[in-house]
């Protein structure tokens, strides 16, 4: 070996390992590129931010439009038929579900199929949970004709050249806000609201509390981590330094286990949409103690929640604004009967049973 190539075997290795950590450096640039700043926080930045964080803002209840859901951009007709090109993307999840392109740079998730418990309850409990001033995702009751779509998404992801029209089926549309977070796909369990502080300016008690109850009320049986996300409220001065959110808000993601029975394998069939469990399942585990009812599922972060007299009224407030008329708009617009062996009459009278045991309860204080 002469002298020369001698000399360069050293250097080759550097140039070698200079090659790979520039390439790696590319990677994580690629990775980061595009994310705002309020997804790549610091554990204790995002605590920071629960600590401050709200969980209700005034809604004006007895006004609001059950039926049209939610308003402003992306808002979508009850029963729209709306056309979308197939995204092949992995979906999280077991109920059938897929991406779809409604214009470029516009995709959204579609729930689908006609017996597919998740696409009322979805509806349902995202409107009524935005109607009383919590915060959730919107849904619109669609139905979708998707081009490329294979005709069953949710067992055969490989596009096609031909389009499906899936009759029944609803359109996700998130919360207005950014997404905080210190790690991907990062939310919050519920004992995580123990750790918003009203004394440095988060939700109080009641307004938690009362969160709680109106999940047990539900029978929200699928609450991982995952099912709840924190964000930034939009504003002129949300964001202050790059992550310093002025508005920090705790909302509930996926409802789409609801409306039935908490069960500890999360069983769609009982958890979503299922008029006998629902109207069974009584709002209060020991009414006396104001322990609510709900049964602990193997994910979830939520069972048989203690309720303070703060909480319980504030809610039972909430609740005894809603009018017949609201409450026939939400289950018709949410396709319930379809779904149930039930009549909208039967749900309006199962929900207003359940209202009443909350108003009629007193807690210890």
């Amino acid at each position: 070996m002469t002298q020369s190539s001698t000399w360069w075997r050293p250097r080759r290795v550097l140039v070698v390992l200079a090659m790979a950590l520039t390439g790696a450096c590319a990677h994580v640039s690629k990775l980061t590129q595009g994310t705002s700043p309020l997804e790549n926080l610091t554990k204790e930045q995002r605590l920071a931010a629960i600590a401050r964080a709200q969980v209700w803002a005034p809604t004006h209840v007895s006004a609001m439009n059950l039926r049209a859901g939610p308003q402003g951009p992306g808002a979508l007709a009850p029963f729209a038929a709306v056309s979308c090109k197939y995204v092949e993307r992995e979906m999280g999840g077991t109920s059938p579900k897929f991406t779809c392109e409604l214009a470029p740079g516009d995709d959204v998730k579609v729930k689908y199929g006609a017996d597919n418990g998740e696409v009322p309850a979805s509806i349902a409990a995202s409107r009524l949970l935005w109607a009383l001033g919590f915060g959730a995702d919107r849904w619109y009751p669609v139905s979708v004709t998707c081009r490329g779509c294979p005709a069953d998404p949710h067992h055969d992801t490989r596009p096609t050249g031909a389009s499906v029209t899936f009759a029944t089926a609803a359109i996700e549309r998130k919360m207005a806000g950014k997404t905080m977070e210190s790690r991907p796909d990062e939310g919050w369990k519920w004992s995580g609201l123990e750790l918003v502080d009203e004394k440095a300016g988060g939700a109080p008690r009641a307004h938690r509390d009362a969160l709680k109850l109106l999940a047990a009320m539900l029978q929200h049986t699928d609450s991982k981590e995952q099912q709840q996300r924190l964000i930034c409220l939009p504003g002129k001065s949300a964001v202050k330094g790059g992550q310093r959110c002025e508005k920090p808000f705790m909302l509930v993601h996926d409802l789409g286990l609801t409306f039935g029975k908490a069960n500890f394998l999360n069983h769609a069939s009982e958890a979503s949409v299922n008029f006998a469990d629902w109207s069974r399942t009584p709002v209060w585990e020991d009414a006396g103690r104001c322990v609510s009812k709900l049964s602990k599922s193997f994910t979830g972060t939520l069972s048989d929640p203690v309720i303070s007299e703060a909480g319980r009224k504030f809610l039972a407030n909430l609740l005894v604004q809603l009018s017949d008329a609201q409450l026939r708009d939400l289950f018709e617009v949410a396709r319930f009967p379809q779904y149930s062996h039930a009549s909208v009459e039967d749900w309006i009278a199962a929900f207003k049973k359940k209202r009443a045991e909350i108003v009629s309860t007193t807690c210890p204080s």
